[in-house]
């Protein structure tokens, strides 16, 4: 019984993907956006109770992509869609570049199944990152923070869809966010990550996604810096 505990966990992660892209259609982005938030929790959990229960299996690691192609990479290109709708765009074939996150983010996920360098950090930004900072902007761009008129430019939004495309399936290095110990010297980069995240979405909220991101990428790029 326990070993269909994980699966079950990534199929409540799957389903929450599914009803944040039945909210985006109805342009209900924010809470849409709370969906993708729901489902990275049971992803989290899912890997979790796999390692603490020692169920793992080859259709669950299937399954975990399914699942989160869905919820990081479908449901995403959805909202990002949606921001076209809403945006000054005079050009409607323009809006579908939002779908390059869906088919980049299937790159990575396949890219990440069968890639051996990958099992202690990863190469390329994952799908969850991904998605957390798409989930963001439909609050920055109601609470008016500073990037918000750039998200009501189609040709923003484009190059935007493309960038974060090609940073999915890069060859860049970004440390992996699982503490397989406590020891400080050992996760010195996870732990600053972590307070400097907590500190910075107190002050600035939603806004705070895209800052967390590039600290992420700025301390992987320290973590892995080549060394004499």
């Amino acid at each position: 019984m326990k070993k269909h505990i994980p699966n079950a966990i990534t199929c409540l992660n799957l389903f929450s993907g599914c009803l944040g892209i039945v909210f985006a259609f109805q342009g209900e982005l924010e809470w849409a956006s709370y969906s993708i938030l729901v489902a990275a929790i049971f992803d989290f959990l899912d890997g979790m109770l796999a390692r603490l229960l020692k169920a793992y299996s080859d259709i669950g690691k299937d399954l975990d992509s399914l699942a989160d192609m869905v919820s990081f990479g479908v449901l995403p290109s959805v909202i990002v869609y949606q921001l076209f709708l809403e945006s000054s765009s005079a050009n409607e074939w323009i809006n579908y570049t939002a779908f390059l996150i869906a088919i980049f983010s299937a790159l990575r996920l396949a890219k990440f199944n069968n890639d051996t360098r990958q099992s202690e950090s990863f190469i390329g930004l994952p799908t969850p990152a991904n998605a957390m900072l798409i989930a963001s902007l439909p609050f920055i761009a109601d609470q008016g923070i500073f990037i918000s008129p750039y998200l009501q430019n189609p040709l923003f939004l484009a190059l935007f869809s493309l960038g974060m495309g090609i940073l999915l399936v890069s060859e860049i290095h970004l440390m992996s966010l699982k503490f397989s110990n406590m020891n400080l010297r050992k996760n010195i980069h996870r732990y600053i990550l972590a307070f400097s995240s907590l500190i910075l979405l107190v002050i600035f909220k939603f806004a705070a996604v895209p800052l967390i991101l590039i600290l992420y990428v700025i301390l992987s790029f320290i973590q892995f810096r080549p060394t004499k």
